[in-house]
């Protein structure tokens, strides 16, 4: 069993999920309007990503004798200037997810919850990943520069990625 004030943080964190996946859709609507069809495949990957992260603590909600509670979803940002602006604002998406599981640790360590730390220790690495995939994207799109360049051979690179639903 978790305490009340868990449960509402990670239902908090569970509808924070679904606007990530929310948000993906919008740059992965974006890349497939500009003609980028492997970013749009790298966001759809990406909402695959984030859906599966909220199935994961809306299960872990529900296992603890919680209540799921789904909040309002708020509107995602739909203007984007170029791809370099995509990955850019995905990293800081992926820094303010990665604060917010570092509060969801700090709150279980604060309430001698194990069980829910042990769990969130899972997002703490997925999250490590995500910044990483991110930033050397961000390298890429630097190394191609403005002139575009090497952008038709990163959006093939980027169209090879797939969805694997992690190891529970």
């Amino acid at each position: 069993m978790i305490s009340k004030k868990m449960a509402k943080a990670l239902n908090d964190h569970l509808n924070k999920e679904i606007y990530s996946a929310y948000l993906y859709l919008s740059m992965q609507a974006y890349s497939e309007n500009a003609g980028l069809k492997g970013f749009a495949n790298w966001f759809n990957v990406q909402v695959q990503e984030e859906l599966f992260h909220a199935q994961k603590v809306y299960k872990y909600i529900l296992d603890q004798g919680e209540r799921v509670i789904l909040e309002e979803i708020e509107k995602p940002e739909s203007n984007f200037k170029s791809p370099a602006d995509l990955f850019n604002k995905t990293l800081e998406h992926e820094k303010a997810v990665t604060a917010r599981i570092n509060k969801l640790v700090d709150l279980a360590k604060k309430e001698n919850d194990h069980a829910t730390e042990g769990m969130l220790q899972w997002f703490v690495s997925e999250q490590v990943e995500e910044e990483t995939s991110v930033n050397d994207i961000i390298q890429q799109l630097k190394l191609i520069g403005k002139d575009g360049s090497g952008l038709f051979m990163l959006d093939r690179e980027l169209g090879q990625r797939t969805f694997t639903a992690p190891a529970e």
